[in-house]
């Protein structure tokens, strides 16, 4: 039999309140592995969060600084090594050109040659008929004869009354007088001959001949119309026009900037708008030596061989003078300066991201640019299109230059004249 506890309970009893009293410890440790589980999770979305705020809020700074740097683009100097070649319209000229005016007044009786017609030096061009002259010309061939006989007449009875002075057949006086009669029959004889000569010239003058070898490049006259050498006070009509232009000028206005290094016997050779492809070369034949004070240029005269004929008279070019390279030292892009009061500078980037503004001394423009003739190295990074407001100091952001192989081009090959800039005084470019 089970033995009794005093409270009456039995030891079976006893086992049995036992086993719900075993199972706590288990409970208790799933409830503090779920507590410490969810602690953690906690824990970690927590984290999480800080972390994110913390990333976010980096990101802003970063976005911030990024936005607070400027970005800017920036190109090297150029040193030249070819020349620079100056672009400047010029005036296409024949070498000789030249009106043809009548000298004798009548009718053109014909005419030889037209308008694009090949003449030689002494070549016929036209006839004027001109009978009032050939009437003169009679007459005073009939007067020179007149006065031949009484010179004649007066010279052998000098010569007979000088014979009988020294013989004193005569007086003094008489002899004188028949001498001094004959003296004025010869002044007379003379008077007569050379008017004959004179009206012969005007008579020769009735045909009208080429002045030299070349072109006539106008024909104003027709059979049967009135020549009038502008004896009777009216203005002289031109009969033609002639040019020679196996040889051309060509005159250039150069800025008071290139006058000094445009010299006689230097090269330079033309372009045309139709043919750009094609180079005429040419030489400086001469300069004025001085600048027109108020164009401020200098004219130039440069020859060119045009014995093909290629060139035309009168038509527009572009003369390309080619100057030395050791004239400038560095160029730069004309929208890479900056004009402050202080002088001009130029906004370069160092090695640190930061601005840094140099004074520079500008020598030549050239265009589209410009030449530095001291302050570079050729080294620095130069901001193009600097804004007014930029400092030393300020930090920068270099980005990738759009039109960057347009700009290295351009400094090997320069910016062309345009024709506009180039006519009639406007600004010339050049090309470095």
């Amino acid at each position: 039999m089970e033995a009794q506890r005093p409270d009456g309970s039995g030891s079976g009893s006893g086992s049995g309140s036992g086993g719900p009293a075993a199972q706590d410890p288990a409970k208790a440790r799933r409830t503090r592995l779920i507590l410490i589980a969810a602690a953690v999770a906690v824990l970690a979305l927590a984290a999480q969060g800080i972390w994110s705020r913390q990333d976010a809020h980096a990101a802003l700074e970063r976005d911030a600084e990024h936005a607070s740097q400027m970005s800017v683009e920036v190109v090297q100097p150029q040193k030249s090594s070819a020349g620079l070649d100056l672009v400047l319209p010029g005036n296409v000229q024949a070498f000789l050109d030249t009106p043809i005016y009548a000298r004798t007044n009548g009718y053109l009786k014909k005419w030889y040659a037209d308008i694009g017609a090949r003449v030689k030096n002494g070549q016929l061009l036209a006839e004027i008929d001109t009978p009032e002259v050939d009437d003169q010309l009679r007459a005073a061939r009939a007067d020179l004869a007149n006065a031949n006989a009484n010179y004649a007449l007066a010279k052998s009875t000098a010569d007979r009354w000088t014979e009988m002075l020294r013989s004193k057949s005569v007086s003094k006086q008489e002899t004188d007088e028949k001498v001094g009669d004959m003296l004025a029959k010869k002044a007379t004889l003379d008077a007569a001959r050379f008017n004959v000569a004179r009206l012969e010239k005007t008579q020769s003058f009735q045909k009208v001949y080429a002045p030299f070898d070349g072109t006539v490049t106008a024909r104003n006259v027709d059979v049967g119309a009135l020549i009038d050498a502008g004896s009777s006070g009216g203005p002289a009509k031109e009969l033609f026009h002639v040019a020679q232009a196996d040889r051309l000028r060509v005159y250039v206005n150069v800025p008071q900037a290139y006058a000094q290094q445009v010299r006689a016997q230097q090269s330079a050779y033309l372009t045309l708008t139709e043919t750009p492809s094609r180079h005429y070369p040419g030489t400086v034949a001469r300069t004025a030596g001085a600048v027109d004070p108020q164009q401020r240029t200098m004219l130039v005269e440069v020859d060119v061989d045009n014995r093909s004929g290629e060139l035309l008279p009168g038509a527009y070019a572009q003369v390309h003078f080619a100057l030395g390279a050791g004239t400038v030292s560095f160029t730069l892009p004309g929208n890479a300066l900056l004009f402050r009061p202080d002088g001009v500078k130029v906004a370069t980037v160092d090695a640190q991201h930061k601005v840094k503004l140099l004074p520079v001394s500008l020598g030549t423009d050239f265009g589209t640019r410009v030449a530095i003739v001291s302050g570079l190295q050729g080294n620095e990074q130069v901001i193009l299109n600097p804004q007014d407001s930029i400092v030393d100091g300020a930090p920068v952001r270099i980005v990738p230059h759009k039109a960057e192989g347009g700009a290295g081009s351009e400094g090997a090959t320069g910016a062309a004249a345009s024709a506009p800039a180039a006519q009639a005084g406007a600004r010339p470019a050049a090309r470095t």
